[in-house]
């Protein structure tokens, strides 16, 4: 954890709209379809007229065909053409054992998708991830992909 990032152990430590978007992810957490992992993770969306938009992971048999809980959750929003920015991108993941994992740092192909959104809406929205009784949160998302690609 770098100094771009504030840390917390205390739900009621964030604002209002912070606090909403998490429990939505961990709410979400509950809809993934993990059954090869067992990992499952949650995600939700605040967009800056006050909906959610929520997106799980969801794996499937012909791996790699399965999707992560971020794009889930930032495909949902993209497909349906919304022109409201997005606010705070909430993640939240939980171990086979049912209790929250350890770390749930997005992969590597989600990161560039969630600077891209950010990109597009020329406007950063923050992420925030609980793990292990810790909530970590971001400015924006652009801090957890340094070189990005760009067209």
């Amino acid at each position: 954890m770098g100094s771009d990032f504030k840390l917390t152990t205390e739900l009621q430590k964030l604002d209002i709209d912070e606090q909403k978007t998490l429990k939505a992810a961990m709410e979400a957490v509950e809809m993934a379809y993990a059954p090869y992992s067992e990992y499952k993770v949650g995600a939700a969306l605040l967009l800056e007229n006050g909906e959610i938009v929520m997106g799980s992971n969801q794996e499937n048999a012909a791996y790699p065909s399965g999707i992560c809980a971020e794009r889930s959750a930032l495909f949902a929003y993209g497909s349906t053409k919304k022109n409201t920015p997005i606010k705070i991108l909430a993640i939240a993941a939980k171990d086979k054992e049912g209790n929250y994992a350890e770390n749930c740092s997005p992969c590597g192909s989600c990161r560039q998708v969630m600077v891209e959104y950010e990109s597009l809406q020329k406007l950063p929205y923050k992420v925030l991830f609980c793990y292990n009784g810790k909530i970590e949160v971001s400015e924006s998302s652009s801090r957890l992909l340094p070189y990005p690609f760009h067209f």
